[in-house]
């Protein structure tokens, strides 16, 4: 048979979804950096801004900070900043490019294992279309999402190879792209059970049902071994190296995400109240997927529990769909393997463990949606030759549909083009969202508007009187207006909710150590303070040792204050920190000639 049309139609569809993709991402080359972790995986962290070096290497692999260990991601944003420093459109492009060559490799990996062309188009359609993924291209700092999702799809084109001839290089070149992986964002996990769920359909490695029914019972056995040689046993055991990897990410992940503090929300969240978000929010995802509107950067997690009838009802409708695609699985295995795909997943963010003040994420949808994508891929075409439509009508109804998700991600991408839209976004289509009113806050008080961003810093106390974030915020805007008392209120409540909060203390000190009135200052206070700030940060932040520096001249002690601020000047070597370098060097002049630095506000 020739394939040749066939091939060619490929190549067409590959353009196709290349330039329609582009089309619809390529405002991101005019977006700036975010105020939500962009600054601190890339704009303000010296690690990243050094380059590829062998120390930088070093660091990637060995650090756990930001709660991830990620090292693969941490060296694509060195690169990154080698190539375009901080300028944000090529950072953007980046991720953009990694979008477009995921959706390519998801059609041309459906292609091969389904032999179905315009399935496997349709279901890469979706996946690049889809405003829910507009928060994994257009935010920098998830480049971990499309960076890690590239080698998930690079692990299936290599375990499809070594299913169709079986051999050593494909198998640890599968291996190898699934270790890369994990190293770029331990989401992937999961990915040996999708294997699994891949040899049942469509590589169909599973015995099959109907094979056998049409045997007779003296004939079973050898009909089994006929047309299905391999035995599940056998296909779980070629995958143990996965399952091994998978293990010792798990661990690693846990260790670095516990220390760094990203699962101390555990501590508050009961486990019922996570069961029954988890429940609530896998049918919220699959609501947004098809109706998506009200999409924000962070949906907050709720501190009360959910009405019992919500989880209850999510729960009934994930069992039904459960038990209707494990009937339908005698004919349309597809359904089984797309919803499986979908469940299992997102387990590792479904919250259960719950790392972050967030209920669910955009992000976290963006491997897990293409299961979704496949059951509506595979079904539509069904649906359409059992109903013996012409042509045309499918080609009309996927065209409306991606014509409204090119519609709908253009406006969500829209948001993202700054903090404050996004910001602003977010606090206009969530409720209770007392992280991003004080992000918003704090984005409005950097524009000048003070008086909004007070507001805003209050609603979100007033949503969560414990927000640390809030209080530190609120903290410097009381404190560069005058009002010093309400400062240290804010400042000590702040302490008390989290001790090693170092923003908290960097903030006291310099107020202990640079006021002019001798009811606040307190030279010893203002010097164990910045220590604690700069131990909790190993000594490498500038602007931590320019305040221990003004603390050890405040309290007498000129010679340690120099030495501190000429190793601050050492640590400024980026043009991010020129404005802060200029300062530290006048400072410095005053401890040189025995005068500590006292504000003049």
């Amino acid at each position: 048979m020739n394939n040749k049309p066939t091939e060619y139609l490929s190549v067409w569809v590959c353009i196709g979804l290349t330039v329609i993709t582009a089309a619809v991402f390529c405002q991101v080359y005019t977006f700036e950096f975010v105020d939500y972790d962009d600054l601190q995986y890339v704009y303000r962290n010296p690690n990243i801004q050094a380059g590829i070096t062998l120390r930088s290497i070093k660091w990637a692999f060995t650090t756990g900070y930001a709660s991830n260990w990620h090292p693969l991601t941490w060296l694509s944003h060195m690169l990154d900043w080698e190539l375009f420093g901080d300028n944000p459109a090529g950072h953007h492009l980046i991720n953009l490019i990694f979008h477009i060559a995921n959706t390519l490799l998801l059609f041309l990996v459906l292609k091969q294992m389904t032999n179905s062309l315009w399935p496997s188009a349709f279901a890469a359609a979706l996946f690049a279309l889809h405003p829910f993924h507009v928060e994994s291209v257009a935010w920098i700092a998830e480049r971990k999402d499309v960076l890690s999702t590239l080698f998930w799809l690079l692990t299936m084109a290599a375990y499809l190879r070594y299913v169709k001839r079986p051999s050593i290089v494909s198998y640890t070149l599968a291996l190898s792209s699934f270790g890369l992986g994990l190293m770029a964002k331990p989401m992937l996990i999961t990915l040996p059970f999708v294997l699994l769920l891949l040899d049942y359909w469509p590589l169909a490695r599973v015995p099959a049902e109907e094979a056998v029914g049409k045997t007779n019972r003296r004939n079973k056995k050898h009909a089994d071994r006929r047309f299905y040689p391999s035995t599940f046993y056998h296909l779980v055991r070629e995958k143990i190296p996965f399952f091994v990897l998978s293990a010792v990410s798990i661990i690693v992940t846990f260790l670095v995400q516990r220390s760094g503090g990203a699962m101390k929300v555990v501590k508050t969240l009961s486990l019922d109240l996570r069961i029954f978000n988890a429940l609530v929010s896998y049918i919220s995802y699959i609501a947004k997927m098809f109706y998506p509107s009200r999409l924000a950067v962070l949906y907050p997690q709720a501190v009360t529990k959910l009405p019992m009838w919500q989880p209850l009802l999510c729960l009934l409708v994930l069992a039904g769909v459960t038990a209707a695609t494990i009937y339908a699985a005698r004919r349309r295995r597809y359904l089984l393997v797309g919803w499986l795909w979908y469940l299992g997943t997102l387990v590792p963010v479904i919250g259960l463990v719950q790392v972050g003040a967030q209920s669910m994420a955009d992000r976290y949808t963006y491997l897990p949606s293409i299961g979704i994508f496949i059951m509506v891929a595979w079904g539509a075409a069904e649906l359409f030759i059992s109903l013996n439509l012409r042509k045309i009508v499918p080609t009309v109804s996927a065209t409306i549909i991606l014509a409204a998700l090119i519609i709908c991600s253009r406006m969500q991408l829209r948001y993202w083009q700054d903090s404050l839209t996004l910001f602003s976004h977010a606090v206009e289509v969530t409720r209770d969202n007392y992280i991003m009113h004080s992000n918003y806050g704090k984005v409005l008080n950097d524009k000048g508007r003070f008086n909004e961003a007070i507001e805003h810093f209050k609603q979100s106390l007033r949503i969560n009187p414990k927000y640390v974030r809030a209080h530190v915020n609120l903290g410097i805007m009381y404190y560069y207006e005058g009002n010093v008392k309400q400062a240290i209120v804010h400042w000590n409540t702040a302490l008390s909710l989290e001790p090693n909060n170092v923003g908290a203390l960097n903030h006291l000190a310099w107020l202990r150590a640079t006021q002019k009135k001798p009811e606040f200052r307190n030279p010893d206070q203002a010097v164990y303070l910045a220590r604690r700030a700069c131990g909790l940060t190993n000594y490498r932040e500038p602007n931590l040792l320019d305040t221990l520096a003004a603390a050890y001249a405040a309290a007498g002690n000129f010679n340690k204050a120099i030495k501190t601020a000429e190793r601050a000047l050492e640590l400024c070597q980026f043009p991010t920190q020129e404005a802060l370098k200029e300062e530290i060097k006048g400072r410095l002049g005053l401890y040189k000639a025995g005068k500590p630095y006292i504000e003049t506000q």
